[in-house]
């Protein structure tokens, strides 16, 4: 059989980061073995459920390029994908279970179940449901199950647990072997009738034909009730593969206390989509240890399951802006000035022209990680320097240096204002009067952009243009005198 894996997220808000990585694990491992991708919304949950969040997982796939083969607004054998649309398929399934012996309804409240709870828990045992002290079908008889379905108080239908152990396989933990003794009777079908995850995932896994469930490490202790499942229908298991957590630099569980855990948040900031996929794609596993730059072809060319570490993978925030950094330098700078020209009219600056912002990307892209920096670090591109960085102003400019900028103002009323030439030309000057140019350099600095520091002087001040230096170095000598 071919392979055949999915994402099935459930719609509660934002793409989480942890997600991303599943998708993308799905997708890589889909495409080498020139399998599908199945996109499944697990919208069960109704308290969970945020409007709009299907849409926004749907435009935050295609935005970092994991297309998926079937899904919902797809056509494809097997959907609907989404879950709430299949209602009737799991309630047909939980009653084969019904029939079977490997469930039963059980009548509990929810008053009932917390009182359960807490007997459990005053006598120090696992709060597991107690099935053979609880008011369901293998405690009561069938004349008074009958009787409580005919006056339609609520049930759930749960899953009977085996005695005995449950093993299977993962392909990157190895052998896992779960007592049954730890499995608790899953709530199957709600008394809403809508599924719990377990039996919507198992069924929905199984009719899509789904031959490798990769998923989040989160979902292993759920993985034994799976299983109980797949022997309860007589159905062939898929693979499993567990990924490792992702972890804050303290080893604590990726949260939203530390920083930003959704893709939206990274989109907004201005992250490359490349270096996102290349950065989570490296969270937990690298095709070799001594490259971290890869294309999504050869991350797809390299992708191999069993290389996944186990361990929790610790997600470097400064590792991400490196390669944002990296892919903004080797980006096209018809995509770098597309990407500045949102950010100037966001924040309200202007420009002369198209030409002038492939000046400046060309003169900052080497000393960015985002587009976004250009404006902040150097306003001065922009706008006439509004003020002068004062301990800079104190150590570089005195009365003294008047009569040299003035005379320096003269030399460079040049036609060829370009870098080199004014590069030659303040060096003569220079030369003439004897002293080191540093001692022209910082002034002009100063007058020209009002900070400490930025590209070199010369380039800025090609870029700038003659007439703009030197109506900065005027209005500085104006303002400061």
């Amino acid at each position: 059989m071919s392979v055949r894996v999915r994402f099935a997220p459930s719609p509660t808000g934002y793409l989480h980061i942890g997600g991303l990585r599943t998708a993308l694990y799905n997708y890589l491992f889909a495409r080498h073995n020139n399998g599908k991708f199945i996109l499944r919304i697990e919208d069960t949950d109704r308290s969970r459920y945020v409007e709009g969040a299907i849409e926004n997982l749907i435009n935050s796939l295609k935005w970092v390029g994991i297309d998926f083969d079937e899904g919902p607004g797809k056509d494809g054998m097997f959907g609907p994908y989404i879950q709430s649309e299949r209602l009737d398929i799991y309630k047909h399934y939980a009653n084969i279970l019904l029939e079977s012996g490997w469930a039963y309804r059980a009548f509990d409240t929810p008053e009932e179940i917390e009182e359960m709870r807490k007997r459990l828990s005053e006598a120090k045992l696992d709060s597991k449901y107690d099935r053979m002290n609880m008011k369901n079908e293998l405690t009561m008889s069938q004349r008074d199950v009958n009787e409580l379905i005919n006056k339609g108080t609520p049930y759930v239908i749960r899953l009977k647990i085996p005695e005995g152990e449950i093993k299977f396989y993962d392909i990157i933990r190895g052998e896992v072997i779960v007592s049954c003794k730890e499995i608790d009777d899953q709530v199957l079908l709600k008394s809403d009738a809508y599924p719990t995850y377990h039996l919507a995932n198992v069924v929905d896994d199984h009719l899509m034909k789904i031959t490798h469930v990769i998923r989040g490490e989160e979902w292993l202790p759920s993985t034994p009730k799976h299983i109980i499942l797949y022997d309860a229908f007589k159905w062939e298991k898929p693979e499993f593969a567990h990924l490792p957590l992702l972890l804050n630099k303290d080893k604590s569980k990726l949260s939203k206390r530390q920083g930003d855990v959704a893709l939206e948040d990274y989109i907004q900031k201005g992250y490359f989509k490349e270096a996102i996929i290349n950065f989570v794609a490296l969270l937990g596993w690298n095709p070799s240890g001594d490259r971290e730059i890869y294309s999504l072809q050869e991350l797809i060319d390299s992708f191999d399951l069993r290389k996944v570490n186990k361990s929790g993978a610790v997600f470097d925030i400064q590792k991400l802006d490196w390669m944002n950094g990296y892919y903004l330098r080797h980006s096209d700078d018809r995509i770098l000035v597309e990407k500045l020209k949102d950010v100037l009219e966001r924040i309200s600056l202007s420009y002369p022209n198209e030409d002038y912002l492939y000046k400046v990307i060309h003169l900052f892209k080497d000393r960015v990680s985002f587009i976004h920096q250009i404006p902040e670090i150097a306003d001065y591109m922009f706008n006439k320097p509004a003020e002068y960085e004062k301990e800079y102003l104190e150590k570089h400019w005195d009365r003294s240096k008047l009569p040299l900028i003035l005379n320096l103002l003269e030399k460079l009323k040049i036609s060829d204002f370009t870098h080199d030439n004014l590069q030659n030309n303040v060096k003569a000057f220079c030369e003439e009067k004897n002293i080191k140019l540093k001692e022209i350099i910082h002034p002009l600095r100063l007058m020209i952009t009002g900070k400490s520091s930025g590209a070199g002087m010369f380039e800025t001040m090609e870029v700038l243009g003659k007439e703009e230096c030197i109506e900065r170095i005027v209005k500085f000598i104006n303002s400061i005198e």
